[in-house]
């Protein structure tokens, strides 16, 4: 069984995704289910992990109704504002519904790289950790030193740090994101998405510019902790899905690594509910 942990859908008439304009030509469009089941039959998936792309609880509500219309989506990360006062009756709220496995905060696009550690978000986090909720980090590498402050103070919130926190593997910095994510790989319960490397690598990539990351991530978080996922429909950008799947198995000879890291993990890291496909 393989699961795809990180994916998204999107209907730029909604109105809520800032980031995506028009600007953006590939990606300004549908994207729904309809345009991703061919490319996971093909590829021998079985279901996926379907992440916000909106600062918008109005999304998050849409995405868990795609989620009771699609059996292939078998968990939705959400968004909620985590300094609104009521954030903690909001999470509750969401979190009745049995698809809601965690939550993101758009961390990379917020100016303040401090955000994350101001004292007005403790309930939000606690909230999180009270209803089994993942932690989704999408962050760079500029926040690993704070996203390690923060498990500080909240030492049983599970995380997931989406796309490795998206090293500058084009500029070919790696000491520093080397650094500190293995401060973070430290913590048994903090996880670390195998996506989204293929838009970090520059228009001109080649597979052995993934290398030294990909090598440092198993070496730090080995094959228990690292969950595979496509960042479709933003892979599009660098490569197709079948592609980057390629890619990705070829990272990981071991059969038994290859059932954790394209499947079983998100069903550790995520607390993933019994569906038809897992059963």
């Amino acid at each position: 069984m393989i699961i795809d942990a990180h994916q998204h859908f999107w209907q730029p008439a909604r109105g809520d995704y800032g980031w995506l304009t028009p600007s953006l030509t590939a990606l300004y469009r549908d994207f729904m289910p309809s345009d991703l089941a061919p490319l996971l039959d093909q590829n021998g998936v079985s279901g996926t992990i379907l992440v916000q792309a909106a600062p918008t609880v109005a999304e998050t509500q849409f995405m868990l109704r795609i989620a009771d219309e699609t059996p292939f989506v078998f968990g939705v990360v959400g968004w909620v504002d985590f300094a609104d006062p009521a954030a903690p009756q909001t999470i509750a709220a969401l979190a009745t519904h049995p698809k809601l496995v965690g939550l993101r905060p758009m961390i990379q696009d917020i100016a303040c790289d401090d955000w994350m550690l101001r004292d007005d978000l403790t309930p939000a986090f606690e909230a999180m950790i009270e209803h089994g909720l993942v932690f989704d980090a999408l962050v760079l590498p500029r926040h690993l030193p704070r996203l390690a402050r923060l498990l500080e103070r909240h030492l049983t919130l599970k995380v997931v740090i989406d796309h490795a926190a998206k090293p500058e593997i084009a500029a070919r910095q790696f000491d520093a994101w080397a650094r500190d994510m293995a401060v973070l790989a430290e913590l048994p319960h903090v996880f670390c998405k195998l996506s989204g490397l293929l838009t970090e690598a520059g228009e001109s990539w080649s597979v052995s510019d993934l290398d030294p990351y990909v090598d440092h991530l198993f070496a730090i978080f080995g094959s228990e902790r690292l969950i595979w996922g496509s960042d479709w429909p933003v892979l599009t950008l660098a490569a197709s899905y079948d592609r980057w799947m390629q890619i990705a198995q070829s990272c990981v000879a071991e059969t038994a690594a290859r059932v954790d890291i394209f499947g079983q993990n998100a069903v550790r890291a995520y607390g993933l509910k019994p569906v038809p496909a897992l059963a």
